[in-house]
């Protein structure tokens, strides 16, 4: 329950402290698991002391307990080992200062270990923090490269030393931390979230060299994985050799089978990319020179066909044609001509023999009556009727007798 106070009547430290531990005592035991960084067995004294540390927060908590409690693991835990301990906490009043009183402690073997990273495996898995989708491509040539490695380790030289081989020009943004025990996973973190923070840094990597299943745990702690997937930079993880594989490597965007490897897939060799601009200066030569020499052989191909050399000579032949053509037109329309003059000459004598000034001129003649009409038949004129006469030189009118 909370207490009442006001500055007219505060608590004293000792009724705060006593508050407090009586808070704390009913917490009562907890299995509790960390990491030991600090171990303490004075010779003949009966009490042991130990920092249990929690290496993914940076939280540490003091431990104690009787000989014979640490005697019966002593054989198989020391500093940096992960352990479980049962213990009650306690609040020591006098000094405000809060420690576990340890009444079991069990190390935590490699089997079990490596059962809690698998099912934390899959459970980033499950978030989506290893798709393949959200891994980001290495840029071609970095100009600035962010290595996260142990101070003056085998790890930092293998990739400054093989990157400047293959590209001198290339430059490090170095962060040396502390790569195992109860440091390396803050350390790390903050690295890698401080060169994630610098614009000009286009690649990160980061590097350790082998180690036992402990030593490469920091490399598997949620935090980190967490911390590099929310990286806005290329992450290569290069911890250890080709069969370690923490979870680092599943969440960064490229692995790299060993801090070499990393310096090999981060940095392009300059003498590679030589060659490789040489080989395709000398392949785009080769196409043009073909290509020219391709255009060089259609253009004398053109020049050489007759209407290129000799222009006039199709305008010839067409003349040719036509003058042919013109002169066999005129050769069928002059035979169409005559034939039809023929033909007129022929009808307009046949008309001029069936007409009927022909049969005049033969000595006929034709009546007509007063109204035009030719007589054809006696009866239809009358006695004393005037008819006139039209022979072939003109006419004259005559009278009908009875």
């Amino acid at each position: 329950m909370a207490v009442n106070t006001t500055p007219e009547s505060p608590l004293p430290v000792g009724e705060v402290s006593r508050l407090i531990g009586g808070w704390i005592d009913r917490l009562g035991a907890v299995w509790v698991e960390g990491q030991i960084t600090q171990l303490s067995r004075r010779p003949g004294a009966g009490v042991v002391f130990l920092t249990l540390r929690d290496p993914s927060y940076d939280i540490s908590v003091s431990v104690t307990c009787y000989r014979q409690v640490f005697d019966a693991v002593a054989d198989v835990v020391g500093e940096g080992a992960r352990v479980v301990v049962h213990a009650k906490p306690e609040w020591y009043a006098p000094r405000g200062q809060l420690s576990l009183r340890a009444a079991e402690i069990k190390p935590v073997g490699v089997g079990e270990l490596l059962a809690r990273l698998e099912q934390l495996k899959k459970s980033l898995a499950r978030e989506g923090l290893f798709a393949p989708e959200r891994k980001k491509p290495l840029p071609f040539l970095p100009h600035l490269v962010g290595l996260v490695c142990g101070r003056a380790s085998a790890a930092e030289r293998d990739v400054l030393e093989n990157a400047r081989h293959r590209w001198p020009a290339v430059r490090f943004e170095v962060r040396n931390v502390a790569v195992q025990g109860v440091h390396a996973v803050p350390q790390v973190v903050q690295a890698v979230k401080e060169l994630d923070g610098i614009d000009e840094v286009d690649v990160i990597i980061v590097a350790r060299g082998g180690g036992s299943v402990e030593d490469l745990l920091p490399f598997s702690d949620e935090q980190l994985v967490r911390a590099v997937a929310a990286c806005r930079t290329p992450v290569v993880s290069a911890i250890g050799h080709e069969p370690d594989t923490p979870l680092l490597d599943y969440v960064a965007d490229v692995r790299a089978s060993t801090p070499t490897d990393a310096a090999k897939k981060v940095v392009p060799d300059v003498g590679e990319e030589y060659e490789r601009v040489r080989l395709l200066r000398d392949r785009a030569r080769r196409c043009v020179r073909a290509l020219v020499e391709r255009e060089e052989r259609g253009l004398a191909h053109a020049l050489a066909r007759p209407a290129v050399q000799d222009p006039h000579r199709m305008i010839d032949e067409r003349a040719e044609q036509v003058a042919s053509l013109l002169g066999r037109g005129r050769r069928s329309l002059r035979h169409h001509l005559d034939r039809a003059d023929s033909e007129l000459t022929h009808t307009h004598a046949r008309v001029v023999a069936l007409s009927p000034a022909a049969t005049l001129k033969r000595g006929y003649a034709v009546l007509q009556r007063a109204d035009g009409h030719a007589v054809r038949d006696p009866g239809e004129v009358t006695a004393g009727e005037t008819l006139r006469a039209r022979v072939s030189e003109g006419e004259f009118s005559v009278r009908v007798d009875a």
